[in-house]
């Protein structure tokens, strides 16, 4: 039977990631207003979650064989990918600096590179690292990095290391959407079924409102907030606009467009380009918030776009057995039978 997989496609794919890194870009600034008019950290990240599987609630029911189909990716997409992420950074944010628990959260893009290279042993190309290691160091300009290392939790640091490894993981189970859902356990039309993104995204969204719903406790939100207007860089605006900000495009928009972007192109790529969501939340607190932006800032966002323009343009390696390439999906050995490398396509 033949697979049912789509062809990839490269400037699809740069173009959902780049939606993506927007959204989730904004999602700081919408949700640090609403924390400072009463919420707590997990508070909101509930919301986001719980909001976000409401309105995708369709997409629940049309495809509620996905979890019998691929209960290991769903049920990891959604420990990793959504409650590790967003329940890991924020409460590292209460413990560290700001500006160091991003830089070390978006450690992941070359954590990313290192579990390609080291742990699934395919080839990395020089200028796909070279892009992550100047994507990096943009950030430590981005956060100012110099500014706020002394003192560090521990436990923050910590926490902050585990928003970065679910960062990897996030890359990674997405890289096999679309791809065919071949992996070494199934048989038959139902392993050759692709994944469908949007499914993925919902399903995982779905595990991640039931974590935070444990840890969280949202019984005790104060539901007050959302009755009047929240200060705003000086501004006064609506709490339920905010609110609806952070689940229907920091959450919804942001996750689809992300895994859908990573069967588009290789998990390394979209892990780089994945770094503009630090400069596109720097930016936008500067514009909403009043967080204005320092010369180091400003170059540092020019690294990281140079970092993400150098990854996604690299060549593939000349060496044999299967390489990572910037514009090609293949499939991982866990989510997909093992593929010939092809013509290149990016969370």
């Amino acid at each position: 039977m033949p697979s049912t997989a789509r062809t990839p496609h490269r400037l699809t794919g740069l173009v959902l990631i780049l939606i993506s890194a927007c959204a989730f870009g904004g999602s700081g600034t919408a949700a640090k207003p609403l924390m400072e008019a009463g919420l707590s950290p997990m508070d909101v990240v509930w919301l986001r979650a719980t909001g976000a599987v409401l309105i995708l609630l369709p997409v629940l029911v049309k495809h509620r064989d996905l979890p019998r189909r691929r209960p290991g990716l769903v049920l990891g997409f959604g420990l990793f990918a959504v409650a590790g992420c967003q329940g890991l950074s924020f409460a590292s944010l209460a413990l560290i600096p700001v500006g160091v628990a991003l830089l070390i959260e978006y450690l992941g893009p070359p954590l990313l590179l290192g579990y390609i290279r080291f742990v699934q042993r395919r080839k990395v190309g020089r200028r796909a690292a070279l892009g992550a290691l100047l994507a990096v160091l943009g950030l430590c300009c981005v956060v100012q990095i110099w500014s706020g290392l002394g003192g560090l939790n521990p436990w923050g640091v910590a926490l902050g290391l585990g928003a970065a490894f679910c960062q990897v993981a996030y890359f990674v189970l997405a890289e096999g959407v679309g791809a065919g859902a071949a992996n070494s356990s199934a048989d038959g039309p139902e392993a050759e079924k692709p994944v469908d993104a949007i499914a993925l995204s919902a399903y995982g969204l779905l595990v991640g409102a039931i974590v935070f719903t444990v840890a969280s406790r949202p019984w005790n939100i104060d539901w007050s907030v959302f009755g009047h207007d929240v200060s705003m860089g000086g501004r006064q605006v609506p709490a339920l606009l905010l609110l609806g900000w952070v689940i229907v495009v920091a959450t919804v928009v942001a996750y689809v467009t992300g895994v859908a972007a990573v069967s588009h192109l290789s998990a390394q790529v979209a892990g780089v380009v994945a770094c503009l969501e630090a400069v596109v939340g720097t930016v936008l607190a500067w514009v909403l918030l009043g967080e204005h932006l320092a010369l180091p800032q400003i170059v540092g966002g020019l690294l990281v776009l140079v970092g993400a323009g150098i990854a996604q343009t690299s060549s593939t390696p000349a060496a044999q057995g299967p390489v990572v390439t910037e514009v090609g999906v293949e499939p991982l050995p866990t989510v997909a039978a093992p593929a010939t490398p092809a013509a290149p396509a990016a969370r």
